[in-house]
């Protein structure tokens, strides 16, 4: 764990008073999308720009990635996903979240950041979240957000969300159970590592009550309550 520590330790948040960057994780089925879609709203009636952005993706470059990732027809070897992945992620700091930031009074929000990566290919593809963590040592990938917003839910519930939606599998989203349980794990493995940036919240709730948290945490972190080193 000492290793794990110091690799952690590398990692700062970007350093722009008066915006803030976000993110928001967890399983399928835990919500993300419809609580970033009212938050972003909520966010907006405050008066902020709000910037939503999801991983990969958010540039045509990454982009281009998603759509060969999720797309693909053959087993990618995880260490050629982690490739891919930190590649849109490097480029989607570079390009828009950085100089999104530097404007005042913009929170920009991903769906899925470097927790995704620990979870997917660190632990449920078997790389070993050591690795994920020293691939992110380099400028800019060694930028995490101010605050990250882990919408736990257990299989169980995250199974019966997506019969109800009903939708065509990915990639990932096509895999069986006992990955999907290790994703789980993964996230929980990151949020113990990142405990001052990761918030757990109980996705399993229902969405009023889900998003009077995020809303009361967020507003604090926004109102100034909180402070962030940089």
């Amino acid at each position: 764990m000492k290793d794990l520590e110091s690799l952690v330790n590398q990692f700062r948040t970007p350093a722009f008073p008066g915006s803030f960057f976000f993110s928001f994780e967890g399983i399928e089925g835990s919500g993300k999308s419809t609580q970033i879609k009212l938050i972003k709203e909520h966010l907006e009636n405050e008066g902020f720009n709000v910037i939503v952005l999801r991983e990969p993706g958010g540039t045509p470059f990454g982009e281009k990635l998603r759509k060969a990732i999720l797309e693909s027809e053959s087993d990618l070897h995880p260490l050629a996903e982690t490739h891919l992945f930190c590649a849109a992620r490097a480029q989607l700091l570079q390009e828009v979240i950085l100089k999104e930031l530097s404007e005042p009074n913009t929170i920009v929000i991903c769906d899925r950041f470097i927790d995704s990566t620990i979870a997917y290919q660190g632990h449920a593809r078997g790389l070993g979240i050591e690795n994920i963590l020293i691939q992110h040592a380099t400028f800019p990938l060694n930028l995490v957000p101010h605050r990250t917003f882990y919408l736990r839910i257990d299989l169980e519930t995250s199974l019966e969300r997506q019969r109800k939606r009903n939708m065509p599998k990915d990639y990932f989203e096509s895999r069986d159970d006992e990955f999907h349980q290790k994703l789980i794990s993964g996230y929980d493995q990151s949020a113990e590592l990142f405990k001052e940036r990761v918030e757990l919240i109980n996705g399993s709730a229902n969405e009023e009550t889900v998003f009077g948290e995020l809303k009361t945490k967020i507003d604090s972190i926004v109102r100034g309550n909180q402070e962030y080193a940089s």
